[in-house]
């Protein structure tokens, strides 16, 4: 409920349309006083296309719609700052233009068409390092974590030889038979056909990238600077790591009254 008629119509036009996605934020006395709602792309019904999203989370202050609501994005998957920031402004932008009208179902709208123009993952696949481009073959988990295909499909492949092989080492009744997959980034279950991801060709960076390495100019002052650390510790004393692991501890030279 609400003291505003038109608060209260513009809530039941929303959970109309909106469902079970809209939760309302109420006080003691039962008025609404905010709601949240999580924000997908367009894509035609089709969630497994949908990969970004945000909470949004809007507070209705008294006095709302002839004041502004208060906006905030939160949790945003897939999404860098800047199309974070050009949200932020829209939505600044369309409160000002709607001042005295009901907005929130314009500022869900702004948000969508956000989402739907950036909708490819901002982020890195945390498995090779490299951005996701246009034409790339990436999955989606469920707990929205982003990566290549072909990369998960190798690190679920090394993952389970790994279990295999911690598996055959214990005795027979604590051994597990099932695998079973996480994600890379939370170590949430997830589920996926390992055959079909291999069929993914390499990340179009991967592919792309120079065979050799050269390091930078900045790179080799790096190095300089390391191997001269590396020089005075050893000289100070200290436990240097050699070849074949050997851990050595150097003396320090004593100074020139005897002491060490």
């Amino acid at each position: 409920m609400h003291d505003d008629e038109r608060v209260v119509d513009e809530l039941e036009a929303l959970k109309a349309i909106l469902m079970d996605e809209l939760t309302v934020k109420t006080d003691e006395r039962g008025i609404a006083i905010g709601l949240e709602t999580e924000v997908f792309p367009w894509t035609a019904l089709d969630t497994q296309q949908q990969f970004v999203r945000v909470m949004l989370d809007i507070e209705l202050p008294p006095g709302y719609p002839d004041k502004p609501p208060r906006v905030c994005l939160r949790n945003p998957r897939g999404l860098d700052d800047s199309v974070l920031d050009t949200i932020d402004q829209q939505i600044r932008e369309k409160c000002e233009e709607y001042l005295g009208q009901p907005v929130i179902f314009e500022i869900i709208e702004v948000v969508k068409e956000n989402l739907t123009a950036s909708n490819v993952p901002c982020c890195q696949c945390c498995i090779c390092l490299y951005g996701f481009r246009e034409g790339d073959h990436f999955t989606k988990t469920h707990c929205y974590h982003y990566f290549h295909s072909h990369c998960l499909a190798g690190h679920l492949t090394a993952s389970e030889r790994i279990f295999r092989e911690e598996q055959d080492k214990l005795p027979a009744w604590q051994q597990t038979e099932k695998f079973q997959a996480v994600c890379p980034v939370c170590r949430a279950p997830i589920k996926y056909d390992v055959t079909e991801l291999s069929t993914a060709p390499p990340p179009i960076d991967v592919t792309e990238a120079p065979r050799s390495f050269e390091p930078s100019e900045e790179l080799r002052v790096l190095q300089q600077q390391m191997a001269a650390l590396f020089l005075h510790q050893k000289r100070r004393g200290g436990i240097i790591q050699e070849e074949n692991h050997l851990l050595l501890l150097t003396d320090e030279p004593a100074t020139a009254g005897g002491n060490r």
